[in-house]
């Protein structure tokens, strides 16, 4: 279907048809995948921006642990009794942390 308006346009065809085709496949791309990524990419920064001392997440590299301390853009995981690890807050993985944090 494509090719046909490709086609019809480049033989002299209706070029209406041909730039309202081509603006409604770039309102579904933008739609079906711009929006839900630039979405996604705002609750990841709101949910690394609300995280305290206290609270249980999960690493990127897999490290489950509690929030011993906030400095700045990094934090220190406890990952069990007196072991601690500094991370980068970039580190954290929202959706891990939400899996885990349904589970315990």
């Amino acid at each position: 279907m494509v090719s046909a308006i490709l086609l019809q346009a480049q033989t002299g065809g209706s070029s209406i048809s041909f730039y309202v085709m081509m603006g409604g496949m770039i309102l579904v791309f933008y739609f079906f995948m711009i929006r839900p990524q630039q979405k996604k990419a705002k609750d990841a920064k709101k949910f690394i921006e609300e995280i305290k001392k206290g609270d249980y997440v999960v690493t990127i590299g897999g490290a489950h642990g509690e929030v011993a301390e906030m400095e700045g853009d990094t934090f220190i995981l406890e990952v069990e009794k007196g072991g601690r690890i500094r991370f980068n807050k970039s580190a954290i993985s929202m959706e891990a942390t939400k899996v885990a944090a349904g589970k315990k």
